[in-house]
């Protein structure tokens, strides 16, 4: 559906975290109304109406994914399972008898618990500024299997963190990458394989008066680490919260470092899968 210039700059005001679901309901209404351009006045008439009833579309929590059912074109691991698991979580946490407990009826969006997952470190869902932050992680390991020095893993890392040395092949600087696996799968001879494969996790961002950006937990984790994680911290956010305060308000320095003793582990003791030299050795 075709919108006019002024109906465009309208919808780029409304809120982001509510823009899609406004536009989707302008042009539904606009649609029922046998029109086939949404303008200024449609805007402002679904906006105005949808704003009002924003207690009724309120559910208790939100679940965003960077690309939804699509996939992200980068993507660092496959999350539609992750996904489903974490909405079954969040449906059976019960937030909105919850919220309504500690708000009452006149709930808006921003009293919702947010949690979003990102299949790559580009991170489009906006992980950072969520209560529960899930980025999709596959860390490289270097193998037995001799390098070509082609060069391919160093010109194609995003972050710069693999050098290649003639004499040695790759070097990464593990302080640099951010586990994207762009060259696991670029490197034509195997030199550098899939080491450990999970999600990192961030806890405790958001936006508004006084926003606050998520800390990471030290690791990388697998899919029921990661719900473990959740339902750790819904735990702690229904235990905590009074009154519709964020995650991010109530979890302290030092809670996030209760939640880091809990959970973090060492890279030795990360799942990862064997290299070619172990396999070798263990057939």
């Amino acid at each position: 559906m075709k919108w006019t210039p002024e109906a465009e700059t309208a919808i780029k005001k409304v809120p982001f975290f509510v823009r899609k679901k406004v536009r989707r309901r302008v042009e539904s209404e606009a649609d029922a109304a046998g029109r086939r351009i949404v303008s200024l006045e449609d805007v402002k008439t679904t906006q105005k109406r949808y704003l009002s009833n924003m207690a009724s579309e309120v559910k208790g929590y939100r679940l965003d994914v960077c690309f939804g059912p699509n996939g992200c074109p980068n993507r660092a691991m496959d999350t539609d399972a992750l996904v489903q698991r974490l909405d079954q979580i969040l449906r059976e946490a019960n937030l909105l008898d919850f919220l309504k407990q500690q708000v009452g009826e006149r709930l808006k969006f921003h009293h919702e618990f947010r949690v979003t997952v990102a299949e790559c470190p580009n991170a489009c869902s906006q992980p950072q500024i969520k209560d529960i932050g899930i980025i999709g992680a596959r860390r490289p390991n270097i193998t037995a299997e001799p390098c070509s020095c082609c060069g391919e893993c160093q010109s194609t890392c995003p972050d710069e963190a693999i050098t290649v040395r003639e004499d040695h092949g790759p070097v990464i600087d593990f302080s640099r990458c951010l586990s994207c696996g762009k060259c696991i799968d670029l490197c034509p001879t195997g030199t550098l394989s899939e080491g450990i494969r999970g999600y990192k996790v961030l806890l405790g961002g958001k936006l508004g008066r006084h926003p606050k950006l998520a800390q990471v937990l030290p690791g990388i984790f697998d899919e029921d680490e990661v719900l473990d994680i959740v339902k750790t911290c819904i735990g702690f956010y229904k235990e905590k919260s009074r009154h519709g305060k964020r995650f991010a308000e109530i979890l302290t320095q030092e809670d996030f470092q209760s939640f880091v003793d809990r959970y973090s582990k060492p890279a030795t003791m990360e799942k990862r899968r064997p290299n070619h030299a172990e396999k070798k050795r263990n057939v």
